[in-house]
C-alpha cells in the first residue's frame, strides 16, 4: 500500500491517539465494573431468556436529562452504534445484523470494540485523501452531500467524548461512588 496523503495520515494518527487513550482506560476492566449501575435505571446491556446480551435502546426524542449509562453501554455505543453503524455509509458495505447484540463480558466487549475500531479505521484509510474529501452520495440519504472526512471526524468526536465518559465511570467505580454520595446535601437530608 502507498503512503497515505496528509489528510488521511493526520486523521489516522488522531484515530490512533484517541484509541490509545480509550483502551488504556479500559485495561483491566472487570465484568463487575462493565455492568456496574451507579444509579437507578441505567441504560445497560441486558441478557434475554437465552443469555444473549443486548444494549438498551436509546429513548425516543430529546430526553432531559439523558439517561445514565453503564460502561458496557458506552462501549457498545462507540463500537456497534457508531463505528460499526457508520459502515452503512461506505459504498461497498451493506448493513449487517442487529447492532444491539453485544457481549456480556468485559473482555469480549473490549475486544469487540477493538474489532469495530480497526474495521472503521481501515475503511477510512482505504478511502484516501481524494475520496475522504468527496460527498458520500445517495447511500448516505440526508447526509449525501457530507464528506467522508466529516463522517470520520464525527466518529472521532463520538469516540473521544464517550471515551472520556468511560474514564469518569471507571474513576467513580474505583473511588467507591454510590448514588447516595452523589446527591447534593439538601437532597441527601430529605432521604435519610
Amino acid at each position: 500500500m502507498t503512503s497515505p496523503g496528509p489528510v488521511t495520515r493526520d486523521l489516522l494518527e488522531t484515530f490512533d491517539d484517541v484509541r490509545s487513550r480509550i483502551f488504556a482506560r479500559l485495561d483491566g476492566l472487570t465484568d463487575t465494573e462493565y455492568l456496574w449501575e451507579p444509579v437507578a435505571s441505567c441504560m445497560t446491556l441486558r441478557a434475554d431468556e437465552n443469555g444473549v446480551f443486548r444494549a438498551d435502546p436509546r429513548p425516543a426524542g430529546d430526553v432531559r436529562p439523558a439517561p445514565f449509562t453503564t460502561i458496557a453501554w458506552r462501549i457498545w455505543h462507540i463500537g456497534a452504534d457508531c463505528l460499526r453503524g457508520y459502515g452503512r455509509f461506505f459504498e461497498d458495505e451493506s448493513p449487517s445484523g442487529d447492532r444491539h447484540l453485544w457481549p456480556g463480558t468485559a473482555t469480549e466487549g473490549v475486544q469487540t470494540l477493538a474489532n469495530d475500531w480497526s474495521r472503521f479505521r481501515a475503511r477510512v484509510e482505504f478511502l484516501g485523501d481524494d475520496r475522504l474529501l468527496q460527498p458520500m452520495g445517495p447511500r448516505a440519504g440526508a447526509y449525501a452531500h457530507e464528506s467522508y472526512l466529516l463522517l470520520a471526524l464525527h466518529a472521532l468526536d463520538e469516540a473521544a467524548h464517550h471515551g472520556a465518559e468511560l474514564g469518569v465511570l471507571r474513576d467513580l467505580y474505583f473511588h467507591g461512588f454510590t448514588a447516595e454520595q452523589g446527591m447534593r446535601g439538601d437532597e441527601a437530608s430529605t432521604t435519610t
